[in-house]
């Protein structure tokens, strides 16, 4: 397989693996994929948006240069500021004040992240310096934004951070200062538009949730025409490579997530009706399984820190649209939640042979979970 370079979301030669539930294996383009769907299946795709989550600054200790990338965060807590009134306001003024108090904004102060020493996304991941040593207390100044390490999490290079300041002088800081978070396989800067879904809601993701680049408005209209509904949740999409290969196998980090109610009951509807749960993205079905329980799944908000596998049983997912992964990538450990290991490998091979691309802006896999024995290839 080969690495997409270009930033293009829906290229027109975008193809498509699929594997059905049976294990046989067809190629397709990639705007076909509502073809695959059937009255009453429901789809679920997660609307986060991507922060500008690369800031390059100093380890103020130190003086040396950093690039911290935001990498987690304990929850999708919301919280209010106010806006005051200021004692002269005239009353057209004080209206809009009045409307302002009830501005909601993500809490942007606590992260989990990973700290590299100098360079940036053109020299690999992997071959990317450790930062100066870290201890807690340590102050980074991040071009207009200032953070304080507040603990280190068991690996020179991954800290809790807090940002000192209100929500929204961290919210601009970010928007003015930050990049997407990006790998040496684009060779081109990325703006941020690059990285969001065209269902991007709340920004808290830290890499795109680009499974969901296949849509667009088009095909959501063809699902309804099909009698396919269409549903979304938010979940904080995590970094997909450390270049550190014992904090890669952390991956993914624990990903907080909300359900809508109308989601949950969407959900229900479909398997009332026979319908599927198809899941736009890997992090659509940690989010569903992990909110499953015996009555369905449960609306609302919550943390996803299982680690979804071969001896993983999916209680409401029944088919996913994926990008294409490499075998020791956390994404494709998922997939083996779906099929057994000798029909992956031979996804595998069907891939590779037919040079489909990978990474985010790479072609995609679609893939029926199966209702058999699972069977592994021999060690």
């Amino acid at each position: 397989m080969i690495a997409a370079h270009t930033p293009v979301q829906r290229p027109r030669d975008a193809r498509l693996l699929i594997v059905d539930a049976s294990g046989r294996i067809r190629h397709s383009a990639r705007d076909a994929f509502v073809g695959l769907l059937k009255p009453h299946d429901l789809v679920i795709a997660n609307d986060a948006a991507t922060l500008p989550a690369s800031l390059h600054g100093r380890h103020a200790p130190s003086g040396a240069v950093v690039e911290v990338r935001l990498a987690g965060r304990p929850s999708l807590a919301l919280e209010f500021e106010r806006a005051s009134a200021r004692p002269r306001q005239s009353g057209s003024e004080r209206v809009a004040a009045e409307a302002g108090r009830s501005l909601l904004t993500a809490d942007v102060h606590r992260f989990v992240a990973v700290v590299f020493g100098a360079g940036d996304f053109r020299t690999r991941t992997e071959d990317r310096p450790l930062p100066p040593k870290l201890a807690p207390g340590d102050r980074l100044e991040l071009g207009p934004l200032s953070a304080t390490v507040e603990s280190l999490l068991d690996h020179p290079r991954l800290v809790s951070l807090r940002f000192d300041g209100a929500a929204r002088d961290i919210w601009a800081g970010l928007a003015t200062h930050g990049r997407p978070i990006q790998y040496a396989h684009v060779p081109a800067p990325l703006a941020l538009w690059d990285v969001w879904t065209p269902i991007a809601a709340m920004p808290v993701a830290f890499e795109p949730p680009s499974a969901g680049f296949v849509l667009d408005w088009a095909s959501i209209r063809a699902m309804h025409r099909r009698g396919v509904a269409f549903a979304t949740l938010t979940l904080a999409a995590g970094i997909s490579s450390t270049g550190d290969p014992d904090l890669d196998r952390r991956l993914p980090f624990d990903e907080p997530y909300r359900i809508p109610a109308s989601t949950a009951a969407a959900i229900h509807e479909a398997r009332r009706q026979g319908g599927r749960v198809v899941a736009i993205g890997t992090t659509v079905v940690r989010a569903l399984e992990h909110a499953a329980s015996g009555d369905g799944v449960q609306a609302g908000e919550g943390v996803a820190n299982q680690r979804l596998g071969p001896a993983s049983e999916l209680r409401v997912v029944d088919a996913i649209l994926s990008g294409t992964h490499e075998p020791d990538s956390s994404h494709y450990q998922l997939l083996r939640a779906f099929a057994d290991d000798v029909t992956l490998a031979d996804a595998t091979a069907a891939l590779e042979a037919s040079g489909y691309r990978t990474h985010e802006f790479g072609d995609s896999v679609f893939v029926e979970r199966r209702n058999r024995v699972v069977r592994q290839i021999a060690a």
